[in-house]
């Protein structure tokens, strides 16, 4: 009986953790398939310019950003279950809001409540994950979570281009995501998270009066975040300009599977990362996992052919990819267990920093420049990052 008991603790995939994880990507899928046309259906519908346009777009990164900085501190408050079902509620309520945009202001003000409802369930489903996996596989649940991102993030723009090519109207976008969101809400009631109960140090930590940045971020996931904020921002000119870079150099075909080769490396990267920093130490993946990403954003900036492009579409899949959901177990196993809230959100924020600063940083440089010299110019960016984590992180997790 002991033995048996022993066995179901270590289980990872329950019913919750495969319900949270399908939430988690079809969320994401949402956020990246309106990435691709919303600046479209702004100009389309409302004649917006190219900047107003681009803000439309944009602003729901900062949306998405307050939503993860208040969410670690109402978790802890309040508890996973009930954020958790705060977020779905306003994330319901603003994908069927689309179809009531009547103007810009409007449009753009759904778009940044859009943003902080994805920042809420982002948060909560990882704070989930953390308290649903045994502590022995933390890595590998982490990595295999995290994959629902990834496959959202390469799935999602692919489908917002097939909607925008092959529907009449915008509508028929929206419609499919009220769909998917109410496919969200149903597989809420599959799961049951009752559980999962805040501890009474909880309740002690949020009793405090007044302002105190601990309420919002976790110290202690700090440095890890910090390397993340790097490699996000290296990596955000590859999200960002892929498509006008391959047209530069005349490899669109090639660019037009650069997310699906960088997706196929993870998954088949991730089931033995996970694991493996579980019984090794984060350490033994995470140099690696740099030195290859470093290694896959020279190759990319260099490429002369279709071949040496989608290889650095791979290795930036396993460097990058790995080192996030590597990174994401880090930040957690860095805290205690009542703040795992703010040790998600503190990763997700300083991520998010990196991929929407990154943008606008190198958008204002490229003109100055070639898309070249810009992707080999994140080289060093990376190996910076490689030399915080041995400063920073190395020592804990030998």
């Amino acid at each position: 009986m002991i033995e048996k008991t022993v066995i179901e603790k270590e289980r990872l995939w329950t019913r919750n953790f495969i319900m949270i994880s399908l939430t988690n990507f079809l969320v994401t899928l949402i956020f990246y398939l309106l990435i691709v046309v919303i600046a479209g259906y702004a100009v389309d519908e409302f004649d917006a310019s190219t900047s107003t346009a681009g803000l439309v777009s944009s602003i729901f990164i900062v949306g998405s950003l307050v939503g993860r900085l208040i969410t670690g501190r109402v978790i802890t408050s309040i508890g996973s279950k009930r954020t958790f079902q705060i977020g779905l509620i306003a994330f319901l309520i603003t994908t069927f809001a689309y179809f009531i945009a009547v103007n810009l202001p409007v449009l753009i003000l759904i778009r940044l409540l859009h943003g902080v409802a994805v920042g809420i369930i982002g948060t909560t489903t990882g704070t989930l994950i953390a308290q649903i996996i045994p502590p022995s596989r933390r890595g590998e649940g982490i990595g295999y979570f995290s994959m629902s991102a990834v496959l959202a993030t390469a799935i999602g723009p692919f489908i917002g281009i097939l909607l925008t090519q092959n529907t009449e109207s915008f509508t028929s976008i929206f419609i499919f995501n009220a769909i998917l969101v109410v496919v969200c809400v149903l597989m809420y009631f599959t799961v049951n998270l009752n559980n999962i109960k805040a501890p009474i140090i909880q309740k002690e930590a949020t009793s405090e009066k007044g302002f105190k940045l601990s309420n919002y971020i976790e110290p202690k996931a700090l440095p890890i975040s910090i390397i993340v904020l790097f490699i996000g921002f290296a990596y955000s000119g590859v999200m960002s300009f892929l498509s006008f870079y391959s047209e530069s150099i005349d490899l669109v075909k090639a660019g037009s599977y650069f997310f699906l080769v960088y997706a196929i490396t993870i998954l088949c990267t991730r089931p033995i990362t996970g694991p493996l920093m579980d019984r090794k130490g984060a350490n033994i993946v995470v140099y690696p996992a740099l030195g290859i990403f470093a290694v896959g954003m020279l190759l990319f900036s260099q490429a002369t052919n279709s071949f040496l492009f989608l290889v650095a579409a791979g290795l930036i899949g396993i460097g990058y990819g790995n080192m996030n959901s590597i990174a994401q177990a880090l930040a957690v196993k860095s805290t205690e267990p009542h703040r795992y809230g703010l040790a998600t959100s503190t990763y997700f924020i300083l991520l998010d920093i990196g991929l929407g600063v990154g943008p606008f940083v190198l958008g204002l440089i490229e003109p100055h420049t070639t898309y070249r010299i810009l992707f080999l110019a994140m080289v060093p960016v990376i190996l910076i990052a490689l030399v915080l984590y041995y400063f920073l992180v190395h020592k804990k997790n030998h």
